[in-house]
């Protein structure tokens, strides 16, 4: 997971490993103009790094001018420790100053807790929603699922298999159907039987299809959720800024669940959202099982990224 980005930002921060002790003796007697050069070319390495790992340009940018103002305190010659703490600590205030823990779905403060997931086609949303019951399930919390993705028979039968696996009852009604619906007609199942979460799946469309995402309007108007979550796929690199945006602008949306970070070897995408759309990452898909959905974390990620600690 990540293993590209950590095994560069790995080569950047060892390089000093490898000089000479003759060269290191040289790079104490650093002339200022010499010393700048050197910084500029670690600049350019983590930009590189960073650009082709999938974290948006703008973002790029921003980390540079924050990292180049850092190492203008270095009286010294290039400090490569400090160079790495300081792109740990810009990274780490990125990704957590959005990721409020204001959100806590196991704080649930009303019964039922609806939760309203939005995504297109390929993100795994219906899979997530499925590993959500179950992560909601085994910290002793009673679930019901809500079928409103009607216009894809196979998401109806997917969530039902998935419901079924998980023992987890799934509200449906027939293909085609009128999602919002099928959402009400779970909440009010959830209402009468004192259930604590109401999950709504939602149709998975391109975010460009005005119809349906009047449609999905229409879910969110009817079911009232408390919370609405975005799921973005990690392997589609920059899309997931425009994704997001999109949706942000046209339904809102209160926090995101990245998924397939287990096959993401760039990882730069966790950087991008956080820095620019700015809503917390709630949660990440890190695996195929049912267990595989964990809260996101800064420092795991930051550990992940970076060889040392």
């Amino acid at each position: 997971m990540f293993d590209k980005l950590r095994k560069k930002f790995t080569d950047i921060f060892t390089s000093e490993n490898n000089e000479n002790i003759n060269d290191r003796a040289n790079l104490n007697n650093e002339s200022d103009e010499q010393k700048i050069i050197r910084r500029d070319h670690i600049d350019q390495q983590i930009e590189e790094t960073l650009l082709e790992s999938d974290v948006s340009f703008d973002s790029t940018q921003m980390i540079i001018e924050s990292l180049k103002n850092s190492m203008g305190k270095l009286k010294k010659r290039v400090d490569y420790k400090f160079i790495e703490n300081e792109l740990k600590k810009t990274i780490k205030g990125e990704i957590t100053k959005n990721n409020g823990g204001s959100i806590n779905i196991l704080n649930a403060n009303k019964k039922p807790y609806v939760i309203l997931f939005l995504g297109i086609n390929g993100t795994g949303k219906t899979t997530t929603i499925a590993k959500m019951a179950y992560f909601l399930k085994e910290r002793g919390k009673s679930v019901v699922i809500a079928a409103s993705d009607t216009f894809r028979a196979g998401a109806i039968d997917q969530i039902s298999i998935l419901g079924k696996e998980i023992n987890v009852e799934v509200i449906k009604h027939d293909f085609k159907s009128d999602p919002a619906s099928v959402a009400y007609d779970a909440i009010d199942h959830a209402r009468a039987r004192s259930i604590d979460y109401v999950l709504v799946d939602s149709a998975g469309r391109m975010q460009t299809n005005k119809n349906l995402l009047d449609e999905m309007k229409k879910i969110k108007k009817v079911a009232k959720p408390d919370l609405t979550v975005l799921v973005l796929d990690a392997m589609i690199g920059h899309d997931v800024i425009e994704q997001a945006n999109t949706f942000l602008k046209e339904i809102n949306f209160d926090g995101i669940i990245l998924t397939k970070l287990d096959t993401d070897a760039r990882g730069g995408s966790i950087i991008s959202i956080s820095a620019e759309i700015k809503k917390p990452i709630l949660f990440i898909g890190v695996g195929q099982k049912m267990e595989d959905l964990m809260p996101f974390d800064p420092d795991w990620y930051l550990n992940k990224i970076f060889s040392s600690k």
